[in-house]
């Protein structure tokens, strides 16, 4: 083994250039597997943990206290496929103050619990303590971290003449309430909805907990049960954002998968093939032909190892900045992002070095069997005969010399050629890919832009604001901005924190009045919502509580109750909101009033001036320019084009690594040609030539590829719902630009090696013949 050793770090240092390109394959290949499995596992896997931790309800039921006893409600604990059960707790519903606590106004879903332990749903207490007295109550708070001792002691006066004190801030996984107070304080409150946590043996899918509950419930009268919440919805909530990436992470991962294996196998197949020379001598000095397969899989494993090594550190690197942006805005409890999975590094640091062995066995086995005197005088050269039909045909055509004889070298080698023509199809199918997705994201980031014009965000100061309140009444406010300069059309938002019959989460309502011209291009299904009762949500909202169009839910604010209809679909929305039009607010809250509009300018007109005339209008309206830009775009567009580079990178090393054997192998018929008269112009042309019509036909092969991608990738995008007008990106100029771009693929690899063997002279070549 010692003298393998020697021989193998002989080889390395001799062979430093393709043990830099088999290194660099392998860093970049072992980057973008990392990121796209980091992704996948970070979906799932924080949840699952936080949930099992605090023994999350795998159901919240809501039932009609009216049409239900505490009793019947007891036995449901008890029916079989129910694996543990709390409650019946009180549910009642409290409105509140907008910005009490830094809310929205509107209503809060209030549970009476005695303590925070149980067998579901053990409530973590953040700050302070359990409300266990009269007139106290805990509050549920959503954002990681804490909210510290500060908002203690903050009062809230119900309707109904109670005072209620926060002492505590807690959170549950489960979501099962807003707030909790103590069995009695929530009989005071007069509960009309009493609340049922389960768990179940058979909880791992929707129909599963459907049919579930459906046993446990058993017996209860027809609509008792008002209402049901899944854990499933929770999880869906928890990784939404990172669920619309996933689709094109994955397509990544694989696409990086597949062309490091290909452009692997061809580096270290090339590797062997090139050295017979070498392992002829190795056996003529004693080798045996163990020694030699074990001196090449060891002179190719110490780059490998190397390049996983730094692929596994840069992928953790760029992970942490990927994760952070992916699940920004998580709402879930105590489930958290930290660092990459330690098995996602493992699995790469395994996994990749022996991708490379595996790749490097059957040339090595090759290289077992060949015998010492065949081996040597063998040298790299394909065998006599092999493509020499192909040339003999380029060659009686009109094409010029150099280009007739590099179209016919790929034939020389076919098994090399169509590796590395299938790494150029990947390569020209994540290009296409990517600028899909680019020209995609661009089209949602300027939806409702359509006529250039600027947008400016005006908000109105106002009871619990620390800004001066503004002179004007709501409708001055919108009659002014609608006068100004520049304006072309003004739409009035009003927010409220609403109760969904049913839901134990809070939903946000966006109630708007004025322009409706911003909906033209933001409903994907159904229409905009035009009269009292009518609403329309974003697909992460539909999906997660189940609803399609025509589907009719209860919302409650202020005590009064309105029965609302879906009307429509956004293309996107938040999770946790929904909006309605003003005169649904009108029957909920009469009097309410707007405190933010949005102001549409006419095209050309200047955001900044208009902006200054709105703080001159009322001292009480403070403006800002609405940025044009997008997160979630800018995200996608950042992801997709380190991925493009990567594998670009990858798939011009696997062109590199081929034109560079094929010339070191071709030295004597290059020597020989430059001494019958071929310039190194002309042998420039002919070694980019030979590697250019593999880009040509791989660009033909992985656009359509590169199409179908991007289509399956847009249709799976959980949080967006890309209009038809967004997905058909594709146009003649850029189908040309992708064709050229797998020919850019070739020549760019191409390029350094066949300068080099232009610059070769006649004598350092032919001089043992």
């Amino acid at each position: 083994m010692s003298a393998v050793w020697r021989a193998s770090r002989a080889a390395v240092k001799r062979r430093r250039l393709q043990t830099f390109v088999i290194g660099l394959v392998v860093l970049c290949s072992t980057t973008t597997v990392l990121l796209a499995l980091a992704l996948l596992g970070a979906a799932s896997d924080p949840f699952d943990k936080a949930y099992a931790a605090q023994r999350g309800a795998h159901t919240v039921a809501t039932f009609d206290a009216t049409k239900v006893s505490r009793e019947q409600l007891a036995r449901t604990a008890r029916q079989p496929g129910v694996e543990a059960a709390a409650g019946p707790f009180g549910q009642a519903v409290v409105d509140i103050p907008k910005d009490w606590l830094w809310m929205a106004g509107g209503t809060l879903t209030v549970v009476g619990r005695a303590d925070p332990a149980g067998p579901v749903d053990r409530i973590e207490l953040l700050e302070g303590h359990w409300a266990t007295a009269p007139g106290e109550i805990v509050v549920n708070w959503s954002a990681q971290g804490s909210p510290g001792t500060a908002l203690l002691g903050t009062e809230l006066k119900t309707p109904g003449g109670t005072t209620l004190t926060v002492v505590g801030f807690a959170t549950s996984m489960s979501k099962s309430a807003s707030a909790w107070v103590s069995p009695e304080q929530v009989a005071a409150l007069h509960p009309a909805s009493a609340q049922m946590l389960y768990r179940f043996t058979d909880a791992s899918t929707q129909a599963q907990l459907s049919a579930s509950l459906a046993r446990a419930t058993t017996g209860l009268l027809k609509g008792a049960l008002t209402g049901a919440q899944t854990y499933l919805t929770l999880k869906d909530a928890f990784s939404a954002l990172a669920d619309s990436y996933l689709p094109f992470m994955t397509l990544f991962g694989i696409l990086g998968l597949l062309v490091s294996t290909l452009i692997v196998g061809n580096v270290v197949s090339g590797a062997v093939v090139s050295g017979y020379r070498h392992i002829g001598v190795l056996k003529a000095l004693g080798f045996t032909p163990n020694q030699v397969v074990a001196v090449y899989l060891t002179m190719l494993s110490v780059p490998a190892v190397a390049g996983c090594v730094l692929g596994t550190l840069a992928g953790n690197a760029l992970a942490r900045p990927i994760l952070k942006v992916a699940f920004t805005g998580i709402d879930v409890g105590r489930a958290s992002i930290g660092d990459v999975s330690p098995w996602v590094s493992v699995a790469c640091l395994v996994g990749m070095p022996a991708l490379v062995l595996l790749a490097a066995l059957v040339p090595a086995l090759r290289a077992h069997r060949l015998p010492a005197a065949r081996a040597i005088s063998a040298g790299g050269a394909p065998r006599t005969g092999r493509g020499l039909r192909v040339q003999r045909m380029l060659g009686a055509t009109r094409l010029p010399r150099p280009v007739s004889l590099g179209l016919g070298q790929p034939f020389a080698r076919p098994g090399r050629t169509l590796l590395t023509m299938a790494a150029i199809v990947l390569g020209v199918t994540t290009v296409t890919l990517s600028t899909g997705l680019t020209s995609t994201m661009v089209a949602y980031d300027n939806a409702g832009r359509e006529d250039a014009g600027a947008r400016i965000h005006v908000t109105s100061g106002g009871p619990g604001s620390d800004r001066t309140p503004p002179r004007l009444s709501d409708p001055q406010i919108e009659k002014q901005l609608g006068s100004l300069p520049g304006a072309k059309g003004v739409r009035a938002r009003a927010l409220s924190q609403v109760n969904m019959t049913g839901q134990t989460q809070p939903v946000f309502a966006d109630f708007y009045r004025g322009d409706d011209s911003l909906y033209e291009h933001t409903i994907v299904r159904g229409r905009a919502p035009a009269a009292a009762g009518e609403i329309v949500a974003g697909p992460a909202f539909l999906t997660q509580r189940g609803l399609k169009l025509g589907d009719r839910v209860t919302l409650e604010l202020n005590g009064r109750k309105i029965t609302a209809t879906v009307v429509g679909q956004l293309m996107e929305g938040n999770a946790r909101a929904l909006e309605a039009t003003w005169g649904s607010l009108a029957r909920l809250s009469p009097g309410a009033h707007a405190t933010e509009y949005t102001v549409r300018l006419v095209r050309g007109a200047d955001a900044q001036d208009y902006a200054e005339a709105v703080t001159a209008l009322d001292p009480g309206l403070q403006a800002s320019v609405l940025d044009s830009g997008n997160a979630g775009t800018a995200t996608v567009i950042a992801f997709s084009t380190v991925f493009t580079v990567l594998l670009t990178i990858v798939a011009s090393l696997g062109v590199f690594n081929t034109v560079l054997l094929n010339t070191r192998e071709r030295r004597r018929d290059l020597g020989m040609l430059k001494s019958i008269g071929m310039t190194p112009r002309q042998v420039v042309v002919m070694t980019v030539t030979s590697v250019a019509g593999l880009g040509a036909v791989g660009g033909l092969l992985g656009i359509p590829l590169g199409i179908v991608a991007h289509r399956l990738v847009v249709d799976h995008v959980g949080v967006v719902d890309f209009p038809a007008s967004m997905k058909d990106v594709w146009h003649a100029p850029q189908l040309a630009a992708m064709l050229l771009a797998g020919v850019a693929i070739a020549v760019l690899g191409a390029l350094l090696p066949a300068r080099s063997a232009a610059r070769m002279t006649i004598a350092s070549v032919l001089h043992t013949e």
